[in-house]
């Protein structure tokens, strides 16, 4: 298995709230980036998680654990969310679903 895939664990932070305006300040994202084996999602995983085909599903798995929170992932220009994450020894498994933001 290669994990010669760079993904970036994103934190979203919202900005602060503004009682003068009743506005928000803008959100800065933060991102960490790790290597990982990015690959499409079987036809068996799809049907178990979301009980169809479904598409822009990929897996992903790094080595060792992610441990901090995150609120989504970007490989490439492409962001997705986990729909589901399992830790196993020395690595975790994520299987993502492409979200439009």
């Amino acid at each position: 298995m290669r994990y010669d895939t760079p993904i970036f664990f994103q934190k979203i932070e919202h900005g602060a709230y503004d009682a003068a305006t009743g506005n928000y300040g803008p959100q800065t994202i933060s991102e960490t980036r790790r290597m990982a084996s990015v690959f499409d999602t079987g036809v068996d995983m799809m049907r178990l998680i979301y009980g169809r085909i479904e598409d822009g599903s990929v897996t992903a798995h790094i080595q060792n654990h992610y441990d901090r929170a995150f609120d989504r992932i970007r490989i490439g220009e492409k962001l997705y969310k986990v729909e589901r994450a399992r830790n196993l020894r020395h690595k975790q498994t994520f299987v993502l679903t492409e979200v439009q933001e």
